[in-house]
C-alpha cells in the first residue's frame, strides 16, 4: 500500500469527523437554547434605566412557565401584546408586579400602585416617573401576571390593554424565561 492511498483514507475519515463535530455542536446549541438559556435584544426604552434599547440579555429557560413579583421576563405576547405575529412584536420584555390571587390598583394618594392593599415600593422606576397615569382596581386571575414597563412613560404593558383578549394579563405559560443577565454591551454586561 502506497502513501498517497493510505492519505487518501484518513482524508474522509477527518471530514466525517469534522461534520459529526459541527453538528454535535449544533445540536448543543440548540438544547441549550431551548432548555438553558436563550438571547433577546431590547428593542424600545420600555425598560430603562435596567434595560436600555440594543442590550443583549439572557433569558434562563429554566423558569419558563413561572413569574415571581419584581422579576423581569421574557413572554410571548402573540394574541394579548401583539395582534399577531406577523407584526414582529412575539416576544416581549416586562417587570411582574402581580401574580394570580394579587389586587392591583392604582393609586393610592401618594401616587403609589397599591399591591394586595399596600403601597409598592418601585425603586427601579426612573426619578420623577409616576407609577401609572391610567387608573385601574383589578383582581389577577390565577396563572397570569400583570406586567408593567419600568419606563411607564414609554411603555405599553398590562395597564394599556385592561380592555383587550385576556385584560392585559399574560399566561404564566407564555413566560419564556427570566432575565438574569446583560451580555452586550460589555460595558452593560451584568445583572439588570
Amino acid at each position: 500500500m502506497s502513501r498517497d492511498s493510505a492519505r487518501g483514507r484518513r482524508r474522509p475519515h477527518l471530514l466525517v469527523a469534522a461534520a459529526v463535530c459541527v453538528v454535535l455542536l449544533l445540536v448543543a446549541a440548540m438544547l441549550v437554547r431551548h432548555y438553558v438559556v436563550q438571547p433577546f435584544r431590547v428593542p424600545s426604552a420600555s425598560m430603562a434605566p435596567a434595560l436600555e434599547v440594543d442590550d443583549v440579555l439572557l433569558a434562563d429557560r429554566s423558569e419558563r412557565g413561572t413569574a415571581q413579583r419584581g422579576q423581569i421576563v421574557v413572554f410571548d405576547g402573540r394574541g394579548y401584546f401583539a395582534p399577531s405575529a406577523a407584526d414582529g412584536d412575539r416576544y416581549w420584555v416586562k417587570r411582574v408586579i402581580a401574580v394570580g390571587g394579587d389586587s392591583i390598583e392604582c393609586c393610592d394618594p401618594d401616587g403609589a400602585l397599591l399591591l394586595n392593599g399596600s403601597p409598592l415600593a418601585e425603586p427601579y422606576l426612573p426619578p420623577g416617573t409616576a407609577p401609572s397615569e391610567i387608573e385601574f382596581d383589578l383582581l389577577v386571575p390565577e396563572g397570569r401576571m400583570f406586567v408593567l414597563g419600568d419606563n411607564r412613560a414609554d411603555s405599553t404593558d398590562s395597564r394599556h390593554l385592561l380592555g383587550a383578549p385576556g385584560g392585559g394579563m399574560i399566561p404564566l405559560e407564555r413566560v419564556v424565561g427570566g432575565v438574569d443577565t446583560i451580555v452586550w454591551p460589555l460595558s452593560r454586561r451584568g445583572t439588570p
